[in-house]
């Protein structure tokens, strides 16, 4: 939880500072196998030791230091928590403290939000203000020791290089609250007087600093609150049919769960747009309304992002109860009531990446950590979405292991379908098209509710879609990972890496921020200007839109009166080992891959293929034209 406990006395008493730079690199590189940066380096040598200083200076030398505080559930770092006792109700009290060496900062173009430090590379910075803020909240909002205690936890950013005035005044604008307020040192005594007033002089902070480090991390009942009142009430989360029996189902096993002390597994599958996310999020509003400690967590990044967007458009709060899957590695056994775990089929044999922490490089499964984390976990999933190496999450893995467990399961199927205009016909072509169902490829014999066309030529392709957008439908185009995937020139310019004959387009965009008209690469499925770019599984996967336009690229051609894969024609980093990814599992991959792709229209889709033979044998399929 926390790099290094101290105290101001301590840090004060050291001879050079480079001593405690070394203790915290070598907890550094013990708990997370990383050397830590130059800059991180300079940080701590610099910043702590005048921090430490000025809490000596007004008596506070015992306050407990909390150095690179890890916010739980997340890969967030405070970079300090001073924990001590209030000096007028001598309850915990805590103050996060964000330390910056910046001597000046301007607002960034006229923003509250961000700023501008002059001679530091990498764009506008948040506003330290904010950061700070931020922090506070999270901790109120997730250490259950915190709980019912809105003024245990205090902010400050503290830029004690900035000693002229006028070169932070900019700064100046943003609000000032408990959880976060500026000082810089220029008013060095006017910070030594608030953490007076949050922290007493007369006793240590190792009592305090227990208490926030052991504490269980659950949403709290006012952000439960908060996001029932943000979700529940959405109409686009109204339920039907098997969609509400899965949500009764667990609300049941909830029920059971508290009543006889009883852990039970829920899985819940079903294909493309059958509303397993529905699901996910009903149960996240109704569970928060009833006051049950409940956290949705998925594997894609783009997924996440887009629920945080949708679900926390009115509270930013509740954007903070969608995780990630290997963001449990530490929580708490039954530590919340419910566990939603939606694209459940992209769990992955481990959580264990470059960034994890050297004492936790197991090889404790992913499955097995997230079951463990609630009373109830709940499993939404769609085995046809498996597209990476290393995601494992299926109905027979996940009920082998409750089975080994000893943990009841129960499985709803949603068998409703909702994308694709509601044409189960659909789906099921597409699967004996690519081989995934029993049964030869067959004809489309159309469908009055999904319409289905083949396009000579991407330019055909294009032109329809943009049609439809004309006549106010939403609609992407999408590809198999076929193309080198380029970064964006200096000027923010996309390269247009899908190239096909004479026509050529960039891939989405990889950037977290909007470059141009292109959307940030999160947001490509869902916010406007995406159509410029082509997508592919991975920022389309989990998304919908009312026209789909997808290229078959050539590592899946028609051979022989079938689809046959081509592993050289693939350029995904994440398949390439072919030690690693037999022949029969790429095989495998890439049909689930192109199955999701063809899977993502409401209205309609639009097929392309780079090879002639495939175009040919799938005009002979599909008897509706441009």
């Amino acid at each position: 939880m926390t790099l290094l406990r101290t105290s101001a006395n301590r840090i004060g008493a050291m001879a050079n500072p480079d001593s405690l730079v070394e203790q915290l690199l070598e907890q550094m590189l013990f708990r997370t196998g990383r050397r830590a940066s130059e800059s991180e380096q300079k940080s701590w040598s610099r910043s702590l030791p005048v921090l430490a200083n000025d809490l000596i200076e007004v008596g506070l030398g015992g306050v407990e230091m909390l150095v690179e505080y890890h916010l739980p559930l997340t890969s967030q770092r405070a970079d300090v928590v001073l924990a001590g006792l209030h000096p007028t109700s001598g309850q915990p009290s805590y103050v996060v403290v964000e330390l910056k060496q910046w001597s000046a900062a301007q607002r960034y173009e006229g923003s509250i939000d961000l700023v501008d430090v002059p001679g530091m590379p990498g764009g506008p910075k948040l506003h330290p203000v904010a950061q700070v803020k931020g922090y506070c909240e999270y901790l109120s909002d997730f250490a259950k020791a915190l709980a019912d205690q809105p003024d245990a936890v205090a902010g400050v950013a503290y830029l004690h290089n900035a000693t002229d005035p006028a070169a932070v005044a900019e700064l100046r604008s943003y609000p000032v609250s408990l959880g976060g307020r500026l000082f810089t040192g220029a008013d060095r005594g006017d910070m030594q007087t608030f953490l007076k007033s949050r922290l007493s002089p007369e006793s240590s902070g190792h009592t305090a600093g227990d208490t926030l480090i052991r504490s269980a991390v659950a949403p709290s009942q006012q952000l439960l609150k908060v996001a029932a009142a943000e979700v529940r009430d959405r109409p686009q989360f109204h339920l039907l049919g098997e969609q509400q029996l899965a949500v009764d189902l667990v609300l049941h096993a909830v029920d059971q769960a508290h009543q006889l002390d009883h852990k039970r597994v829920i899985i819940v599958t079903g294909g493309p747009g059958s509303g397993k996310s529905v699901v996910a999020l009903s149960l996240v509003g109704e569970l928060a309304r009833r006051g049950r400690t409940v956290l949705h967590a998925t594997g894609s990044r783009s997924f996440t992002q887009t629920l945080r967007k949708v679900a926390g458009a009115r509270a930013p709060r509740v954007q903070k109860m969608f995780k990630y899957f290997n963001q449990f590695m530490t929580a708490d056994r039954n530590g919340l009531d419910v566990l939603v775990l939606d694209e459940a089929h992209r769990i992955r044999e481990t959580s264990v990446d470059r960034y994890t922490k050297a004492e936790l490089r197991t090889e404790r499964p992913q499955l097995d950590e997230l079951m463990a984390a609630a009373r109830v976990p709940v499993f939404l999933l769609d085995e046809y979405q498996v597209v990476r190496p290393g995601e494992m999450g299926s109905l027979e893995q996940i009920e082998r292991h409750a089975k080994s467990l000893g943990l009841e399961t129960q499985h709803v199927h949603l068998g409703e379908q909702f994308r694709c205009g509601g044409s189960e016909e659909y789906v099921l072509w597409v699967k004996q098209l690519l081989g995934l169902a029993e049964g030869e490829p067959v004809a489309w014999a159309g469908d009055p509710q999904f319409s289905v066309r083949i396009a000579d030529t991407p330019q055909e392709m294009e032109h329809l879609l943009s049609q439809q957008i004309e006549r106010g439908y939403s609609a992407r185009m999408t590809a198999g990972y076929c193309w080198p995937w380029s970064n964006a020139e200096k000027d923010g310019t996309l390269v247009p890496d899908v190239e096909i004959d004479n026509w050529s387009r960039p891939w989405n965009s990889k950037s977290d921020r909007r470059i141009g008209d292109a959307p940030p690469a999160p947001l490509w499925a869902t916010e406007d200007g995406g159509f410029g770019q082509v997508g592919c599984v991975y920022t389309a996967q989990g998304f919908e839109y009312d026209w789909n336009g997808v290229i078959l690229g050539p590592d899946i051609v028609w051979r022989n009166g079938a689809f046959a894969t081509v592993r050289t024609a693939n350029r995904d980093p994440d398949l390439k080992n072919t030690k690693k990814i037999g022949d029969v599992r790429f095989n495998r991959l890439i049909r689930n891959i192109y199955k999701v792709l063809l899977t993502r229209g409401m209205v309609g889709t639009v097929i392309y293929s780079t090879d002639e033979e495939t175009r040919k044998a799938l005009r002979s399929l599909v008897s509706e034209h441009l």
